[in-house]
């Protein structure tokens, strides 16, 4: 019980981050003392091209270190590959990507993670594109230990919080949503946008939200009522509004994507903002409203490149690293170079990568890899 108040205090403060991410420095510090690390980061990982950016950070990670993990470490980061193939809101750390032995062997450990001292770190994926992933994650430090029990418990309490305010700040897109100019501020959004109350009665819909109602979308609206075209998307938007009424923390992981369908078959996505508790309320206030919800357009869901070869012929994260560096620079001194470790590890890798694919030479994996290569991409 005693967990109880700061969650949901942090919890709020997460979803105020949606309306002014200003406050995200400040609330990852929040999330970091929650989970339990001596830094945290929210960035995006690019798989292609080894590549990645910082959106937030907070903590005792050095300017200069986090500069140079996104100006070259990145590319030898060999946790990445099982980042990106994690599940949504699901905390995954070292051990669930490679051995601990194998991880302090690497070049990128050598060099980058122990002249930190941290010893692990834990990340929850927030959002996939077709080439890369957009994650939260807490480091560890040797004084601390390597992630536990605990720490994957409080990740997931508040992973998807900070995943639904993400996407949310996204379609606002604005640097800050005051109260007063709430309205305003979303009637000049292309997505629609419902203030409702616990019942489900709409008391404001933004321009979008109206021609969506107006023009047979995936909502409509009955008895002054929200409702989906079909019965339980109906039903899954009653408990939504429901449990906004009682609280941030009430909300849980519902209203994540929950999937809409209109008439004609075009598929839509919603997202819930809770605006009972924190900066939100003033927003809500005046409309006797508990929750803003936005629609979209659903957009498609492409598995990445290296994910379908990953799929297709059963590699490890491990393995599919060393495919993906043989394909890009050459042979096995230069991959075990690149990736910082020892060339033996990288021919067992290599064979295993050759059985499972059923080629026998090098030059056969680069034409594997270009074939699944889109005819898009320049």
């Amino acid at each position: 019980m005693r967990e109880v108040e700061p969650v949901s205090s942090l919890i709020a403060d997460i979803y105020d981050a949606a309306l002014d991410p200003t406050l995200w420095p400040d609330v990852l510090g929040k999330a970091r003392e929650f989970v339990g690390g001596f830094a945290a980061t929210i960035c995006a990982k690019e798989a292609t091209r080894k590549s990645a950016q910082l959106h937030y950070q907070d903590g005792s990670i050095e300017p200069a270190y986090t500069r140079l993990y996104f100006d070259e470490y990145v590319k030898l980061d060999p946790l990445t590959a099982g980042q990106l193939f994690a599940e949504i809101d699901e905390p995954i750390a070292t051990p669930d990507i490679m051995p601990y032995a194998e991880f302090f062997e690497t070049r990128f450990y050598k060099e980058w993670v122990r002249p930190q001292g941290i010893i692990d770190f834990v990340s929850a994926v927030l959002d996939k594109s077709p080439t890369g992933a957009a994650m939260f994650g807490v480091f560890r430090h040797e004084r601390d230990g390597r992630v536990d029990g605990e720490m994957r418990r409080r990740m997931r309490l508040i992973a998807p919080h900070v995943r639904r305010s993400l996407l949310i700040g996204r379609v606002i897109d604005r640097k800050t949503a005051e109260a007063e100019t709430f309205a305003d501020t979303f009637d000049g959004l292309s997505t629609g946008m419902f203030l409702v109350d616990a019942s489900g009665r709409i008391v404001h819909a933004n321009s979008s939200g109206q021609a969506m109602l107006a023009q047979g979308g995936p909502l409509r609206a009955s008895a002054g009522k929200l409702v989906a075209e079909r019965a339980s998307g109906s039903k899954q938007l009653d408990e939504i509004f429901e449990l906004a009424s009682k609280g941030d923390t009430a909300l849980g992981s519902k209203g994540i994507a929950l999937p809409l369908n209109a008439g004609d078959g075009e598929r839509f996505s919603a997202h819930a903002l809770p605006l009972v508790s924190g900066e939100r309320r003033r927003a809500g206030a005046g409309y006797a409203a508990v929750a803003a919800l936005f629609v979209r357009k659903a957009e498609l869901e492409t598995p990445t490149a290296p994910e379908i070869i990953a799929g297709a012929f059963g590699l490890t994260p491990s393995e599919l690293r060393v495919l993906l560096a043989i394909v890009e620079v050459g042979g096995v001194p230069e991959v075990a170079d690149a990736l910082g470790i020892g060339e033996a590890t990288v021919k067992t890798h290599l064979h295993r990568i050759f059985a499972k694919t059923e080629t026998t030479r090098q030059a056969e994996l680069v034409k594997l890899v270009a074939g699944f290569s889109s005819p898009l991409v320049n």
